[in-house]
């Protein structure tokens, strides 16, 4: 979501410049960082046989009704200059869920990792606080020192390179297609980010804290001496 505020907000440029600086730092297989974002995502299945256009291509004729079998979400994890991503969907997305994700990145991504980077958004289930609804404590507190995290400002998910995956994920992967199952899904998904992968698809992030001191400058308040 492209928000910018229209006024000064010190909590915006705050978090901004803390996610920017996160961004500039040079790779380090010890301290990874890794950008993550989750999407709700609607089941559908035909109500119809769909029909091939021609006998010569794979273009299909969809009807225009379909069956809602319902929803799920999509959890995405990916580290910028690690070039990878890895994309799973779950039925749903409680701060349980969130937590065994989270176990899942710290334990087989990089379970030799001195410390994670996560920048993530604000969503209410992205929280340490979800790892002891999850584990036993001593657990939760073992995964919960694995990490240094790092919050996208309100209304600045734009921030956060995991949505421009997701984004390249719907576009190439998901739009316009009707899927029935999270098995599906799953298997759509899964096919994507490995040909991803594969190609060694990165992110140049180019934005500074000095392009945002330049060209967001209305966002930050005027210190009158």
């Amino acid at each position: 979501m492209w928000c910018i505020p229209p006024k000064q907000s010190a909590e915006f440029a705050a978090r901004m410049e803390d996610i920017l600086e996160v961004y500039s730092r040079p790779f380090d297989e010890n301290r990874p960082v890794v950008c993550m974002d989750e999407k709700p995502f609607q089941l559908l299945d035909e109500y119809l046989e769909p029909i091939p256009m021609s006998k010569t291509n794979h273009i299909e004729k969809y009807d225009c009704e379909y069956v809602r079998k319902g929803s799920c979400s999509i959890f995405l994890f990916t580290e910028p200059l690690g070039q990878w991503r890895e994309a799973h969907a779950l039925p749903q997305r409680t701060s349980v869920d969130w937590a065994k994700q989270i176990q899942w990145l710290a334990d087989e991504q990089y379970p030799l990792a001195e410390k994670i980077v996560l920048v993530m958004d604000n969503l209410n289930t992205h929280d340490i606080s979800s790892l002891y609804k999850a584990f036993p404590p001593e657990e939760a507190y073992r995964l919960a020192q694995r990490f240094e995290i790092h919050y996208t400002p309100k209304h600045g998910s734009w921030l956060d390179i995991a949505e421009i995956e997701l984004s390249a994920l719907t576009v190439q992967a998901l739009l316009g297609k009707r899927i029935p199952s999270i098995d599906a899904l799953n298997e759509t998904i899964a096919a994507w980010h490995s040909n991803r992968n594969a190609n060694q698809k990165g992110v140049d992030w180019q934005f500074t804290v000095d392009d945002a001191r330049m060209k967001l400058k209305h966002l930050y308040p005027e210190i009158k001496f």
